[in-house]
């Protein structure tokens, strides 16, 4: 690993609780990693930490074979060797592009620091801009200035706050994909924080998820979507909902039972045995449901939010089951109609169920909660509780 955080914590004077806590994992070179979060979830601490301007309590952040802060130990951030885009760019409005470009590298000889700027103007795709100055820029190309700026020095690792957050929707996902490239180009490995999703898949080889100083999984985005490790990751990456379910086995088959239908011929399952009695909750994206009027199962539209080329539904089921979908925007239905659907599931992701009393809780099945009885609940000791990892294919035969 090129970057090594293992078993990190930091926490601010007087603070009852760590910022960020017991958080590990790791960038190869060439990298790009994304740290993704609800606000003061401790990504940008953990980002501060990184570049040296916060120190761990606990912990190593080790940069290539030089370990660069410990609990004793803490080298600073100017002798890191690492660059940093800011969330405001932070151009000098006084100086021009060319002279904000050359402002890490002055100790270079003038005819190399020359070449140096040209060289990564032309990476950024502003070449010749030299001359202009940052209020003759659009908020793109100041962004793209202050990318070769970091650049410029060659630092070892590249460090980027939050970049693209005062720009403007299309903007920001263009753009994304166009640091993406640079960044490749550079052989830059870099560590990026952001709020957004799209950007994070956009930019990102490993993705982490951070809640409440905690890093939930770390990483590459098909997995996070796919396969997520916690109910936290399953319920913050993309539109999706827990439903409760049963997992049985029929004739050497898995077959999950929910309340829009038997889920059959599954890729990937847990074994019947995994939970109690087979019961568990299932995580159902929007794009696990299918609108299909001859589908036996029918669900009211209770909400829609039009994206352009569909919908978002929120659907309720006759057992009073809500449930996502993505529908092509030619299927426009009226809130309160009922339409058929279906779910096309390849992979079942599956949790302990959550106490109806505390979802904090997972519940001693069968849960006697609703019933009146004494509720018996596991607390986890950890912030989450991962899911059930054992998995069987669809050919492969089942062993309870």
């Amino acid at each position: 690993m090129f970057l090594e955080v293992a078993q990190l914590q930091v926490r601010y004077a007087g603070a009852a609780k760590p910022a960020v806590h017991d958080v590990s994992f790791g960038l190869q070179a060439g990298e790009i990693g994304v740290l993704i979060g609800p606000s003061g979830c401790g990504k940008t601490t953990l980002l501060r930490a990184v570049a040296g301007l916060e120190s761990a309590d606990a912990g190593t952040i080790r940069l290539g074979d030089v370990q660069v802060s410990g609990p004793r130990q803490h080298v600073p951030a100017e002798a890191r060797r690492i660059g940093m885009v800011f969330q405001d760019y932070a151009l000098f409005p006084h100086l021009d592009v060319g002279r904000n470009v050359a402002f890490g590298i002055h100790q270079l000889p003038r005819a190399q620091r020359q070449a140096r700027v040209a060289e990564v103007l032309e990476l950024v795709g502003l070449a010749g801009y030299e001359s202009r100055f940052a209020h003759e820029l659009s908020g793109g190309q100041q962004q793209r200035v202050a990318l070769a700026r970091a650049l410029a020095p060659a630092p070892q690792l590249l460090l980027l706050d939050e970049p693209f957050s005062n720009l403007d929707v299309d903007l920001r996902e263009r753009l994304a994909i166009e640091v993406r490239a640079i960044l490749k180009a550079a052989n830059a490995t870099a560590l990026f924080v952001t709020h957004d999703q799209l950007e994070a898949f956009a930019v990102g080889d490993r993705i982490g998820v951070m809640q409440d100083g905690a890093l939930h999984q770390w990483d590459d985005a098909y997995t996070l979507y796919h396969r997520p490790a916690t109910r936290f990751v399953a319920d913050f990456i993309g539109h999706g909902v827990f439903t409760p379910a049963t997992i049985r086995e029929v004739d050497g088959q898995v077959v999950v039972h929910t309340a829009l239908g038997d889920l059959t011929d599954i890729a990937e399952c847990p074994l019947p045995c995994a939970f109690e009695a087979g019961q568990c909750d299932v995580l159902l994206r929007a794009d696990d449901i299918v609108h299909d009027d001859a589908a036996p199962v029918k669900a009211q539209i209770v909400r829609k939010a039009f994206r352009g080329s569909e919908f978002l539904y929120t659907l309720r089921l006759r057992s009073g089951e809500t449930v996502l979908a993505h529908v092509p925007s030619h299927h426009d239905h009226r809130v309160g109609e009922w339409i058929g659907i279906r779910a096309e599931v390849d992979h079942v992701v599956t949790f302990d169920r959550a106490c109806p009393v505390d979802q904090r809780a997972m519940c001693q099945l069968p849960c006697q909660a609703r019933e009146g009885g004494d509720c018996e609940r596991i607390v986890p000791d950890a912030v989450v509780s991962p899911p059930v990892t054992l998995t069987a294919s669809r050919h492969t035969p089942l062993q309870s």
